[in-house]
């Protein structure tokens, strides 16, 4: 039984097949594309678990891969590896929707690990929990689903988004630290930026908030992290 099916998007062959080796020897089955075009045929046909991207393809970049599989699989877990590590690239990477972001060189034994953490933190199995929905305010927190309204309306998250939403919804009103929303989501093994965290809350205030630039739900609480306030009003 395989660990789970993984997506290798990436054209140079001897480091795809590096890549395809250290994953296979890690009970993984594994999918191979060498250009964007294949990569998302492959996604509509194999549904794989998770997506490891290279940036530079012959096709397409690898941004506009990430941008058109968030738009068509929004819970498919991306992590994205590429020789292009300057912070600006990073940020945009996870702006996009990218769940991690590897520099080349690797280490093929920290490449696994960032997999199975992107994979542990991103697993979409229905919650055990005996409640069915949360709600608050304008919004409705569907566990059972794992959908997410507000004033009624599909509001769309990544995997990701959902997991920060559920823990938030969890603790309302209770100022999380940004080590703790790593080591919640992202694992307590995370390598990546830490950066990522406030990446992914400018995201999610995007899709939740009236005005992004002045938040009444997700506060930020200077110097110390985050807070999910009930709102009072009904709106």
């Amino acid at each position: 039984m395989f660990e789970a099916k993984i997506l290798v998007v990436e054209d140079e062959i001897p480091i795809r097949k590096l890549i395809v080796f250290n994953l296979q020897r890690s009970n993984f089955e594994v999918l191979e594309a060498g250009d964007g075009k294949d990569a998302i045929q492959l996604v509509h046909d194999q549904s794989p678990a998770l997506v490891l991207l290279d940036l530079m393809l012959p096709d397409m970049d690898g941004f506009e891969i990430c941008t058109k599989l968030r738009e068509t699989h929004p819970e498919l877990p991306i992590v994205i590896v590429s020789a292009r590590g300057q912070d600006m690239e990073k940020i945009m990477g996870l702006e996009l929707g990218a769940d991690d972001y590897i520099v080349k060189p690797f280490n093929p034994l920290e490449l696994v690990a960032r997999i199975r953490s992107v994979l542990r933190r991103t697993n979409l199995a229905a919650p055990k929990s005996p409640v069915n929905e949360i709600r608050t305010g304008p919004f409705v927190l569907e566990l059972k689903t794992q959908r997410f309204y507000k004033l009624g309306k599909l509001v769309k998250l990544t995997a990701r988004e959902y997991q920060l939403v559920k823990l938030f919804f969890a603790r309302f009103n209770e100022p999380i630290t940004r080590d703790e929303l790593l080591d919640e989501i992202w694992g307590v093994n995370y390598f990546g930026d830490p950066k990522t965290v406030d990446v992914h809350i400018r995201r999610l205030r995007e899709k939740i908030e009236d005005d992004p630039s002045q938040p009444i739900h997700l506060k930020t609480i200077w110097g110390f992290g985050y807070c999910f306030h009930e709102s009072e009003k009904q709106e």
